[in-house]
């Protein structure tokens, strides 16, 4: 298949990005891939083609290309040839070792150590199987505990409403794994400082309501205007 475009994309250590060295915004709790597939997906939509990109993130020290689709989804750039099973079979036991040691990092609170080989593993998942393949999302579960765990709020919490709302285009309404994400996006959500509360809270609270019908989450939403109350006083 033709792509109609090829861009360059860095990922700083500090998450700064560029797009072929033009800098781009990224929000706060938002990660810098996010905004690449989405940045790219306005444009493959506008031309019916994918959109090619290498990605160059110096977080994990990882390099890839990377198609995003006119659908919005990403997959690896190019044909492969079918790996045969005992090749599929290691490089599922090597992804599922490199798991294994990063969640023990995680539990021994080495949350650097954690997080880079967590994000590595997401954007590898990413641009192999796509943004919401059920491998992808539940490293990206993952990758939201470490945040929360390690006291970035700001990103679990837009990690978390993310991820409620590809369960629910996933896996459709009254799933766990879908109340469970809205649950803690919530919960991030209440321990965020009030000044870094305020620019979340639309998103939190239209993905409550999309999720669940309303009445399911009125108890949610009400904590959250309560804490909001305090913001406008």
């Amino acid at each position: 298949m033709n792509t109609n475009t090829r861009y360059q994309v860095h990922i700083s250590r500090d998450g700064q990005l560029h797009l072929d060295n033009e800098p781009q915004v990224v929000p706060d709790g938002v990660d810098p891939s996010q905004v690449v597939v989405q940045t790219l997906h306005i444009e493959a939509a506008g031309s019916g083609l994918p959109v090619l990109a290498q990605v160059q993130d110096e977080r994990s020290n990882s390099l890839f290309d990377m198609q995003v689709m006119p659908d919005g989804t990403t997959q690896a750039a190019g044909v492969q040839p079918a790996a045969p099973q005992a090749v599929v079979s290691e490089q599922k036991g090597i992804l599922l070792d490199r798991i294994a040691t990063a969640q023990a990092a995680g539990r021994a609170h080495d949350f650097n150590t954690a997080i880079a080989a967590a994000d590595n593993i997401l954007q590898q998942l990413t641009a192999e199987q796509g943004d919401t393949a059920t491998g992808t999302l539940e490293a990206a579960q993952f990758r939201a505990d470490l945040a929360y765990l390690s006291g970035e709020y700001a990103f679990a919490t837009a990690s978390w409403t993310w991820l409620a709302l590809a369960w629910f285009d996933r896996l459709g309404p009254g799933k766990r794994r879908t109340q469970v994400a809205a649950q803690n996006a919530a919960q991030a959500w209440m321990q965020l400082p009030l000044h870094e509360a305020g620019p979340l809270v639309s998103d939190l609270v239209n993905m409550l309501l999309e999720v669940a019908a309303p009445e399911r989450t009125a108890t949610m939403r009400a904590q959250i205007a309560e804490r909001l109350s305090h913001l406008n006083n």
